[in-house]
């Protein structure tokens, strides 16, 4: 659910499982006072992924409790700003009511590594690190943006 004193900050990928969540999770700690940060996917995969859970709680952010969302449970609430994560759901991203801003910045998935678990994990890490460069950086705009 929005809420409607701060605005809504939506970010996009495909599964909602990975990417959007770790997005969501680094924006909320950096900015959550500022603006209300949410995730969906155009098709969610019905779970966060453990390995994504378990990465942000290495940096520090609580993602346990996330759960995956379709994007459709947005269409009809005010939505400032939507952020894409991934090139699929950039391609198949509707407009939202009160919409201002879109950005489209892609990361890989790290949901596709298939190697061992340790493997895996590094790869987490990474795309967890780049996530977090941006997010961050991001918040620290959202604070000094005019309303």
């Amino acid at each position: 659910m929005t809420n409607p004193t701060r605005p809504t900050v939506l970010i996009l990928c495909t599964g909602n499982s990975c990417r959007s969540h770790m997005a969501e999770g680094f924006l909320r700690a950096a900015a959550g006072e500022i603006v209300n940060v949410q995730s969906a996917g155009s098709n969610p995969a019905g779970q966060v992924h453990p390995l994504a859970i378990k990465v942000m709680a290495e940096a520090g952010v609580d993602i346990s409790g996330h759960r995956s969302k379709h994007l459709k449970e947005f269409l009809d609430q005010p939505v400032h700003t939507v952020i894409t994560v991934c090139g699929n759901v950039d391609r198949a991203c509707p407009i939202f009511p009160g919409q201002v801003n879109r950005h489209h910045w892609p990361f890989d998935d790290p949901a596709k590594a298939t190697d061992s678990e340790a493997e895996q994990l590094a790869v987490f890490r990474h795309v967890r690190d780049e996530m977090r460069r941006v997010f961050e950086a991001y918040a620290a705009g959202c604070g000094t943006a005019p309303k």
